[in-house]
């Protein structure tokens, strides 16, 4: 029973979860702004990073950088608070008596587990944050200039019909497969190989080292699959018909016009994003963990923050 007093309850791991996934959004929304603009360009108009943020600026002004972000948020208190939550919740439970972590393939299929069920809460975020980080490279005739992420899933349920909203869910819930089992089994399993290096000690540099190595091999894993995801929440109906049959076709229309490289095109932003922002949310997710063992349960031994 004492050990059981000492637990974390779930609904705070979600909750938990889903703070620390919009605290990082904050400061990361304006690369995924860049990432989602080079990834819905089908010409080589924009060629880097730095191009599409200084086009960004001068065009539409300083603000547009945060163009979606009441989405992003939103995605992240659907998507990431479910993802987590979940994911905190089967590792507790797939540790051992005492406290041993699974091994790595385990990780790879909580992240998996959880990663599904998560993105297919978050969809209808995810294609709203899509459509409005997107706007503003269209024509100002054919962009849709939702006010905000609400007005965003009203117009596209009245306009389009109720499954607009989780348009893209098979190779979203694909990407969120591939980035959770990366994700989460890569930054337990970094975390899990550093401290047993005897150089590292349970604290923020471990989580920010950790992160590291996570977001680039998440990064690496995930972009073939994320461009899919991206290019269909986005595409138009075309003489009634959509512009892509499904993630397959994505790819090899990709492939096709574009060269094989450009499956990881909005490399650099991809992992200036996704880099960031897992370090935020692991470290931000960590501390809460921390603090409530110490202060709400008063376990003050307590040094890891449970992932």
């Amino acid at each position: 029973m004492a050990g059981q007093e000492k637990t974390i309850p779930n609904g705070i791991k979600f909750l938990f979860g889903g703070l620390a996934g919009m605290g990082a959004t904050c400061f990361v929304q304006p690369l995924d702004l860049v990432k989602n603009r080079m990834q819905v360009a089908t010409s080589r108009e924009h060629k880097t990073s730095f191009h599409v943020i200084r086009h960004i600026v001068q065009n539409e002004g300083m603000t547009a950088l945060y163009s979606g972000l009441s989405a992003g948020l939103l995605r992240q208190a659907t998507y990431t608070t479910t993802r987590l939550g979940i994911y905190t919740w089967l590792f507790e439970k797939a540790s051992g008596p005492n406290g041993e972590p699974p091994n790595f393939l385990m990780k790879a299929c909580l992240g998996m587990a959880a990663g599904v069920v998560g993105s297919f809460v978050g969809t209808p975020a995810e294609v709203s944050l899509i459509r409005m980080t997107s706007d503003g490279r269209l024509p100002p005739a054919e962009r849709r200039n939702y006010k905000n992420v609400l007005d965003a899933l009203v117009r596209m349920t009245r306009e389009e019909g109720l499954f607009t909203l989780w348009r893209g869910a098979i190779p979203t819930m694909g990407r969120a497969m591939v980035v959770n089992a990366a994700q989460l089994a890569s930054y337990s399993q970094a975390k899990q190989a550093l401290l047993g290096t005897g150089y590292f000690r349970e604290n923020i540099f471990l989580h920010f080292c950790a992160s590291m190595i996570s977001g680039l091999v998440t990064t690496a894993a995930s972009m073939p699959v994320d461009i899919a995801k991206t290019r269909i929440q986005n595409m138009k109906m075309i003489d009634g018909k959509p512009e892509y049959k499904g993630a397959f076709d994505v790819l090899g229309s990709v492939i096709r016009k574009e060269g094989f490289f450009s499956l990881w095109k909005g490399f650099t932003p991809y992992y200036m994003r996704l880099g960031p922002h897992t370090v935020l949310t692991f470290i931000f997710l960590e501390q809460m963990n921390l603090m409530y063992k110490k202060h709400v349960l008063g376990d003050s031994s307590a040094k890891g923050g449970g992932l």
